[in-house]
């Protein structure tokens, strides 16, 4: 009853850190997007977050919690941005930057691939999953297409299965 359950054992958990995606393949991003979240940590840190701070001061002086509405929206506000602060902080150390090695002409995390599909010329950049934008033109290497491209060569000829589940074809006319 009381041996090594881990369940038992478990702490628990904001609601903030358990929307946390673990894994690999959830932490591929350019040094672009870790700069902006950065940036973006930097602006929760430093100028929202002190004013709710002092929002919040001021909704303490004015008495009664239970029933003071502008004490429980700054509180609710502090909580959310707490919680927005915390996620950026672990995405931004769990980061793994994306750099892409354009020197072998294998297409890897962070190459741009131009192919043509159904006949038509397009380019796309292969990043991970929280970057992808396909109307961008940026794929992720966990899509379909992504993980069929990743570690073929220019010319060669690639089969996938499209979101519809049928089979695909494109050529690779080139890789940055």
């Amino acid at each position: 009853m009381w041996g090594n359950n881990d369940e038992s054992m478990r702490l628990p958990q904001r609601r903030s850190q358990m929307m946390v995606t673990h894994g690999p393949e959830s932490d591929h991003l350019t040094e672009e997007s870790v700069k902006r979240l950065e940036r973006t940590l930097y602006e929760l840190q430093h100028i929202e977050r002190p004013k709710i701070v002092v929002d919040l001061a001021h909704a303490i002086t004015l008495g009664d919690f239970s029933e003071n509405a502008e004490y429980q929206d700054a509180k609710a506000r502090l909580s959310r941005i707490d919680g927005r602060i915390f996620g950026m902080q672990q995405r931004i150390k769990n980061a793994i930057v994306i750099k892409a090695n354009t020197t072998d002409g294998i297409i890897a995390l962070g190459s741009t691939v131009n192919i043509i599909i159904n006949g038509k010329q397009k380019t796309y950049r292969i990043l991970g999953p929280q970057e992808a934008d396909p109307i961008k033109g940026r794929i992720s290497h966990l899509s379909p297409l992504g993980s069929a491209l990743m570690g073929k060569h220019v010319g060669d000829i690639v089969e996938y299965k499209t979101p519809d589940q049928l089979p695909g074809q494109v050529e690779i006319i080139s890789v940055e």
